[in-house]
């Protein structure tokens, strides 16, 4: 089944607007057609969930000024799925083949020879051969650059999915005294918040970090079957999708059973200041990398620069990681509607470490913060 068979969410006025925006953002690219398979692309257009298999599913769009309508094209074993779209309202014309059916030549009398041809950047290598193979005159582009010129800023229904899904993972970190205790190894403790992160609203635990004492220093670290033990420093980032797709993710760190040594606090306290630096940073016309700057400024200043191993933030919406990344090099000027995450953090190798994250949304005069635990380090 390609489709997850609920009826849509998003208003059809708003999924209208963003198929044609999809087309203007197109032609100003140079582009003579988009086509997106099953991903989080195509569940903003569409508000379709699923995957994509070895059977062709693709919205074939063609850029502003092409007379060409839009079209899905789908097995017809899975039509089915797809029935509770309003694409009838989007004016959006579904075309179905047969298993023994080249749907590739489909795409291709649909396109009417065009020769710059966007592919979802997701789309499998097979239907990016495939499509190469019926359309060899064509230039094959990413779409991804299209699509993020739209994803990158949020409407005022995504924010509102946002917020919500901020509000839920706050729930399960106000929590976590239920949890995080000496003598529990890191995937005892991670298994339980996971299943309070779905008792909290989301569809699943997309991910848990539980990196106690040296596992602290990975930022990546999983959870392990290390014991926690009193007076370690822990290091919390959890998340996941809501119902309707959109994405949690906070950090927090935690102080089991003791307070930590003045060195530990020190640190701390200069990240939490470079934390709170950088979402004050947050601003229309700053740009990403101006924002990477301050909190990487503040912790440089306290000798910790080079424990700051990873970027400041990533952008959040339909994928955890998203447009636009808040880095070095990052010349973006942030605008209104663009939610990321700002999340610094120090990592001592072998020793411990600590990050502080909360999702932000762009503001007409600055951000919202949509994460609102403490940012203390909390002794549980």
């Amino acid at each position: 089944m390609t489709s997850r068979g609920m009826s849509s969410a998003v208003p059809t006025a708003l999924l209208a607007d963003r198929i044609r925006r999809a087309g203007e953002v197109a032609a100003e690219h140079g582009v003579d057609l988009l086509l997106v398979t099953p991903g989080t692309d195509l569940r903003y257009l569409l508000d379709a969930d699923g995957a994509s298999h070895e059977r062709l599913t693709c919205l074939v769009l063609a850029a502003a000024g092409h007379r060409a309508p839009p079209a899905l094209v789908v097995p017809r074993l899975e039509a089915p799925g797809w029935a509770h779209l309003p694409l009838d309202e989007l004016g959006v014309e579904v075309v179905t083949w047969n298993d023994g059916e080249d749907p590739y030549l489909l795409v291709s009398d649909l396109a009417g020879g065009p020769t710059r041809l966007a592919v979802a950047d997701e789309m499998p290598a097979r239907h990016v051969f495939g499509l190469r193979e019926a359309l060899p005159e064509a230039a094959q582009y990413l779409a991804g650059p299209i699509v993020t010129e739209l994803r990158m800023r949020k409407d005022a229904a995504e924010v509102d999915e946002l917020r919500a899904a901020g509000a839920a993972i706050d729930r399960v970190h106000a929590r976590m005294g239920e949890f995080l205790k000496a003598g529990r190894s890191e995937a005892q403790v991670g298994a339980d918040i996971a299943a309070a992160i779905v008792e909290e609203g989301h569809t699943e635990a997309a991910f848990v970090i539980v990196g106690s004492g040296p596992n602290g220093a990975s930022p990546h670290h999983d959870v392990s079957d290390r014991v926690i033990e009193s007076g370690d420093v822990v290091v919390v980032d959890i998340g996941g999708p809501l119902p309707s797709g959109y994405y949690s993710d906070c950090t927090r760190t935690y102080a089991v059973g003791a307070e930590p040594p003045a060195r530990v606090q020190d640190a701390y306290a200069a990240l939490q200041d470079a934390q709170e630096r950088a979402v004050a940073a947050v601003r229309p016309g700053v740009t990403a990398e101006q924002v990477d700057a301050v909190a990487r400024a503040r912790l440089t200043d306290a000798g910790l620069g080079e424990r700051f191993l990873h970027r400041t933030g990533h952008g959040i919406g339909l994928d955890v990681h998203e447009d636009p990344y808040i880095v070095g090099g990052n010349t973006l000027a942030l605008e209104p509607g663009m939610a990321f995450s700002v999340e610094p953090g120090v990592y001592l190798d072998g020793d411990w470490g600590a990050r502080i994250e909360d999702i932000v949304v762009v503001t007409d005069h600055g951000c919202e913060r949509l994460n609102n635990r403490p940012h203390d380090l909390v002794v549980l």
